[in-house]
């Protein structure tokens, strides 16, 4: 089994019902946006580059060794957030879209899936997430539990 399936796999173990995919969909996407739109206030000496710029290629350095397709996905999604985060412009909007999705987050956990996040376990989650995320949808890679499809 790959890197990339073992963590799929894992995480997958946390998040087996329709309800807290569909919480996470929305909240996994808010906190991206807001960690974007965080790091877009920290400035870099080589400007207009920030702080966001230097994390999207550390993460999408990682995600291209699990897996290029899923990479691909990321980068496009974080360079999009970093375009949303310029054009909006205002740090507070990125915060509500963090503490929002965190919200969003911990409903899926309390009311569909009744169990604690995948990150409890393992930091290494809080970066799978949207790779998962972006697995069910595209079906790049088969995760083992599947999803229960009732709930």
């Amino acid at each position: 089994m790959s890197r990339l399936d073992t963590l799929l796999s894992g995480y997958a173990a946390h998040h087996r019902t329709r309800g807290n995919l569909i919480c996470h969909a929305i909240g996994v996407t808010l906190i991206l946006y807001g960690v974007v739109a965080f790091l877009r206030e920290v400035p870099l000496p080589v400007a207009p580059w920030t702080a966001a710029e230097v994390g999207i290629v550390a993460v999408v350095l990682f995600y291209l060794r699990l897996n290029a397709a899923l990479a691909l996905t990321m980068l496009a999604e974080l360079v999009l957030f970093d375009l949303l985060s310029r054009a909006v412009d205002d740090w507070r909007i990125g915060a509500a879209a963090f503490l929002a999705g965190w919200i969003f987050q911990a409903v899926g956990h309390a009311r569909f899936e009744k169990n604690k996040p995948a990150f409890f376990a393992s930091l290494i989650h809080l970066l799978v997430g949207p790779i998962f995320l972006w697995n069910e949808l595209l079906r790049v890679r088969p995760t083992f539990p599947p999803i229960r499809p009732g709930s």
